[in-house]
């Protein structure tokens, strides 16, 4: 039987010259101009009528994409779908926007939604209006090339959200085949080794020297003083005291509650309460503790304290080596070196994963009664400048 399909081989498409319209077989056409151009042609009838829908041109669509999209075509063709009406193929830019419309609900910020379409809009733009559909790996090195050495973390990012777009797209029948974005065994190949630079941490102020700190900022009377020293008290992170509101305080029962929504890791947490926690709670209910007032709030009980204060606070304490989120690594580093508790308590106090899923699928407690303990030894060890030890 003779062969109708697969005429044209990538080799010999380099070198088609002669003006004319070169079958590949099954409606697929490469297009040669008068003028030179060579572009992918999709020729089909519906109902009796001849129509021919471009593909795009042969100096970045491979004749392996250009048959993904003709077979996409096919398939429609034969669902009785007009071409000309369902405007298939999408653009890549469709497809982005279907995307993050689908992942919002998910996101905490809609700050998201914005970065993921300004990063792709910037970086992704000269596969924007292009067919989903013909998306190469050649197109997409195109887009990271200019900032992968340059932007790297950009870059990376950039690069997952485009393979997340082109993967959402084959699911929802507008490509086929591989993911010219994807990474392991494939741009990896491509594109030159990151460099790994160190991760940078908030300087931390030694943990020898976070009593004596304390002693002095306990001296101070503002509100920011007061929100600085339950932070370094409670080993808590600077937005989680800022956004704190009296309704997850409960004052009996010595504990704070945070909910999921303003926890990092999206789980509620935790916190015991010591004494000298209470007490800084307690006078700052005088000023009022309606349910969904502030604990610490600025110019008004629904305004929060503003989110450097407390850093301008270190600075005027003339504190410049250190910041606020630094007491955190002050205190995992006091748990570690001077006391005995399993390595999984400090870092439950910190409200950071502990273990890998399975881990975490089968532990059910939090270690409350162990933390409680471990942070009464934290608030003795911050007083021992006051009590002469």
């Amino acid at each position: 039987m003779a062969r109708t399909t697969n005429r044209l081989t990538a080799r010999g498409v380099a070198t088609i010259k002669a003006p004319g319209m070169h079958a590949d077989g099954d409606g697929l056409y490469l297009k040669v101009r008068s003028s030179g151009t060579r572009s992918w042609v999709f020729v089909f009838q519906r109902r009796c009528k001849r129509h021919e829908m471009g593909l795009g041109p042969l100096s970045r669509v491979s004749l392996a994409e250009a048959r993904q999209a003709a077979s996409i075509l096919r398939r429609k063709v034969s669902e009785d779908v007009d071409l000309r009406i369902s405007r298939t193929p999408k653009s890549f830019g469709e497809a982005a926007t279907c995307v993050i419309e689908r992942l919002r609900p998910g996101w905490k910020s809609a700050k998201h939604a914005q970065q993921w379409t300004s990063t792709l809009k910037a970086h992704a733009a000269r596969i924007w209006d292009e067919p989903v559909a013909s998306i190469s790996t050649e197109d997409v090195v195109k887009c990271l090339d200019p900032i992968w050495s340059e932007l790297p973390e950009t870059a990376s990012r950039v690069r997952g959200r485009i393979e997340r777009v082109l993967d959402a797209a084959k699911v929802l029948g507008w490509r086929e085949g591989e993911n010219p974005a994807r990474w392991h065994g494939h741009l990896e190949l491509l594109l030159p080794k990151r460099r790994l630079t160190a991760r940078r941490h908030h300087p931390a102020m030694p943990y020898e020297q976070v009593p004596e700190f304390m002693r002095r900022l306990r001296k101070r009377s503002a509100v920011a003083a007061r929100a600085l020293e339950f932070t370094i008290l409670t080993a808590a992170r600077t937005s989680e005291t800022l956004k704190m509101k009296w309704r997850e305080v409960d004052l009996d029962n010595a504990v704070w509650v945070v909910p999921a929504e303003r926890m990092k890791l999206g789980v509620q947490h935790r916190v015991p309460l010591v004494p000298s926690a209470l007490r800084i709670l307690e006078q700052a209910a005088l000023l009022g503790n309606e349910a969904d007032a502030f604990v610490f709030f600025g110019r008004a009980p629904d305004q929060p304290i503003s989110n450097m204060a407390m850093e301008m606070l270190l600075r005027r304490m003339e504190e410049s080596d250190c910041t606020v989120h630094g007491f955190r690594s002050s205190f995992r580093d006091w748990a570690s070196e001077l006391t005995n508790y399993p390595r999984d308590i400090p870092e439950a106090a910190l409200a950071h994963a502990v273990g890998d899923e399975v881990d975490r699928a089968y532990r059910r407690g939090d270690g409350f009664a162990k933390r409680r303990q471990m942070m009464r030894e934290w608030e003795a060890f911050l007083a021992a400048m006051d009590t002469g030890c």
